[in-house]
């Protein structure tokens, strides 16, 4: 132990021999093997603290979407309205729809085909990130109004330039 009473050193077979488990409802202060210091905490703390993670993200996501409904640059929609957006395969399609665009006219506007972009609006396609920051233009919405969630992979292709940025 260093002078403030911290673990320095110790691996799990050491932090078992000196007695130390029963003492993990607090943190232990150690280092790896190769030097680097880490904390080892209880389950139950580290889900805490993730909730607080998520709770404050929560809360400034919240914050900013109020923030930007007061200043009237915020989009609200009413109950039938989230309905319809809920209805739609991607949000993509709903946006398209609420701007009053044709596939062929938005598709168009973004220099891809209409069939492309009708595989995207149906899920069956995710294009790359470009695409969506060219329709996210053309829909005067974020980028994350419309792109689907980073961890979401469709049953169908991706865009060829997709496929070679996950190779890289």
């Amino acid at each position: 132990m260093d002078a403030s009473g911290r673990r320095s050193n110790g691996s799990n077979a050491e932090l078992l021999r000196d007695g130390l488990v029963g003492h993990l409802n607090k943190p232990v202060h150690t280092r790896t093997p190769s030097g680097e210091a880490i904390v080892i905490l209880p389950a139950s703390e580290y889900e805490r603290l993730l909730e607080l993670a998520e709770d404050a993200a929560d809360a400034a996501f919240a914050e900013k979407a109020l923030a930007e409904y007061r200043s009237g640059k915020g989009e609200s929609l009413s109950s039938d309205e989230v309905r319809e957006y809920l209805a739609e395969p991607t949000p993509l399609s709903f946006w398209r729809k609420r701007r009053r665009l044709t596939q062929a006219a938005l598709s168009k506007q973004v220099g891809i085909s209409q069939a492309y972009l009708a595989q995207i609006e149906r899920g069956k396609r995710v294009g790359d990130i470009q695409l969506y920051r060219r329709l996210a233009g053309a829909l005067r919405l974020e980028i994350e109004d419309i792109a689907p969630p980073v961890d979401e992979h469709p049953p169908g292709r991706t865009s060829r330039s997709s496929r070679k940025a996950a190779r890289r």
